[in-house]
C-alpha cells in the first residue's frame, strides 16, 4: 500500500477532531454527531438516511456512494463512547489533543479514528468512476449491547442489492479479524423472606439461594472450559461465562429477602447460548426455585434479558473477501469482545470481517488515544479499497 495523500490525512485528523468534540456516551443523543455527518455528505450531494430509536434522540445513518443495483461494500462504524468520568485525563476527553504522534480523546481509537477515515475519503469517491458501490453505516448503541445497528442492517439486508460485504472498523491495529464471539446477558431476581437472622432457619434467605444459583453458572464455565466446543483461533478458545456483579440484603441481623445478580456468557458463534440459557434456567427453577417455594410461596427466581448479540462466523470464504485479502492477506484470528460484526453476519447475512486503526488496549480507558500511524494505515487500506472498487 501507498502512502495516502496528506492533504487527506489533515483531513481525517480534522473530521476526528469534531467527531471526538461531540459527547456521544451512549446515555446521550448522538444527533449532534449524526446531522454533523449528514450535512458534510450533502455538501457532496450524499444522501443520508435516518434510521432514529423510539425515543427520537439516537439515529443510525447509511449513505451509499457510487452506483446502484449493483453490491457494494459496508463501511461500519458506532458512533457512541462508552463514560469518560475518570479524574486522571491529562486532557480534555471531548477534545482532541495530540501529543507524540498520537491523538487523544474519548473515542479517538473505539472508534471515531475509523469514521474520520471514511468520512475523508468520501471526496475520492465521489469523483471517482465507481463500478461498486460503497454503504456508510454508522450507528448507535454499539457500547450497550449492539442493539441500535439491528434497524438499518435489516434495510440493507432487504435491498435488491445488499452489501456482499461488511468492514467493521473496530481497533484491530489494522489487522483482519475473521471471527468474535457473541454475547448474552441475563438479571435475575432472587426473593426469600426477611425476618430477624437469629430465626435463620424459619425463613428464606435470597443471598444464600443466589449464590447456588451462582454456583451454578460457575459449573457451566468450568464444563465449557473442559468440554468446550473449542475454537483455537479465538484468544479464548472456549465459551465463557461468569456472574458480573450481584447485590442484596439489608443488614447484618436481617435473613436477606432479596437478592440480585447479573451474569454473561460470551459465545462462540456456533455455540447456541439461548439453549445454554434455557437449560440454566430449567435446572434452577426444578431445583433451587421449587425448594424455596415449599418453604413460602411467594418466594422464588425471576430471569430478565438484558440484551443478546450473535457472534460473527468467518467470512473468509466469501468471495467478496478477495477485496481485503488483496491488500492485507494475513488473518489475524478471532476476539473475544464484541462487535456489530455479528448483527451483519447473522440477522442481515452479510460477510463481514473486523478490522480498522488503533488499538482495543486503548479502549474504555482514560486518555485513550490513536496513533497518527494508525490513521495513515487506515486511510492506505481505504484508497486501496477504492481502486479495486474503481476497477472491479
Amino acid at each position: 500500500m501507498s502512502k495516502p495523500n496528506m492533504s487527506r490525512l489533515h483531513h481525517a485528523i480534522d473530521l476526528l477532531g469534531k467527531l471526538v468534540a461531540f459527547d456521544t456516551t451512549s446515555k446521550n443523543s448522538n444527533l449532534g454527531l449524526i446531522h454533523f455527518v449528514r450535512d458534510y455528505l450533502a455538501e457532496y450531494g450524499i444522501e443520508s438516511t435516518l434510521f432514529h430509536d423510539e425515543t427520537g434522540q439516537k439515529a443510525n445513518l447509511l449513505a451509499t456512494i457510487g452506483p446502484k443495483g449493483v453490491p457494494g461494500i459496508a463501511l461500519s462504524g458506532h458512533t457512541d463512547v462508552v463514560p469518560a468520568l475518570e479524574t486522571t485525563w491529562v486532557s480534555p476527553a471531548f477534545e482532541l489533543t495530540e501529543r507524540d504522534g498520537k491523538l487523544f480523546g474519548r473515542g479517538s481509537a473505539d472508534m471515531k479514528g475509523f469514521s474520520a477515515c471514511a468520512l475523508a475519503m468520501i471526496p475520492e469517491l465521489v469523483k471517482r468512476d465507481l463500478e461498486i458501490p460503497f454503504h456508510l453505516c454508522l450507528s448507535y448503541d454499539e457500547e450497550v449491547g449492539c442493539i441500535g445497528v439491528g434497524s438499518m442492517v435489516d434495510y440493507l439486508a432487504k435491498m435488491d442489492t445488499p452489501p456482499r460485504l461488511a468492514v467493521i472498523g473496530e481497533p484491530t491495529n489494522m489487522k483482519v479479524i475473521n471471527g468474535q464471539k457473541g454475547k448474552y446477558s441475563m438479571r435475575v431476581g432472587v426473593t426469600g423472606t426477611a425476618g430477624h437472622s437469629s430465626f435463620a432457619p424459619d425463613h428464606v434467605n435470597a443471598i444464600e439461594y443466589g449464590a447456588r444459583a451462582i454456583n451454578l453458572i460457575a459449573d457451566k464455565a468450568r464444563e465449557f472450559e473442559e468440554n468446550g466446543p473449542f475454537d483455537a483461533d479465538f484468544t479464548v478458545p472456549h465459551s465463557t461465562m461468569l456472574t458480573t456483579t450481584i447485590s442484596g440484603g439489608t443488614a447484618t441481623n436481617v435473613t436477606p429477602e432479596y437478592c440480585e445478580f447479573t451474569f454473561e456468557i460470551r459465545h462462540l458463534p456456533d455455540h447456541d447460548a439461548e439453549a445454554v440459557i434455557a437449560d440454566l434456567q430449567k435446572t434452577i427453577m426444578d431445583t433451587l426455585d421449587a425448594e424455596m417455594k415449599a418453604k413460602a410461596d411467594d418466594t422464588g427466581f425471576t430471569f430478565e434479558k438484558i440484551f443478546s448479540y450473535p457472534g460473527m462466523g468467518d467470512c473468509t470464504d466469501a468471495e467478496a473477501f478477495s477485496y481485503v485479502s488483496n491488500i492485507i492477506p494475513e488473518i489475524s484470528g478471532k476476539v473475544s469482545y464484541g462487535s456489530e460484526g455479528g448483527v451483519f453476519v447473522k440477522q442481515g447475512n452479510i460477510p463481514s470481517i473486523i478490522c480498522g486503526p488503533g488499538s482495543i488496549e486503548q479502549a474504555h480507558k482514560p486518555n485513550e488515544f490513536i496513533e497518527i500511524a494508525q490513521i495513515e494505515e487506515c486511510l492506505e487500506f481505504l484508497e486501496a479499497l477504492t481502486d479495486q472498487a474503481a476497477a472491479a
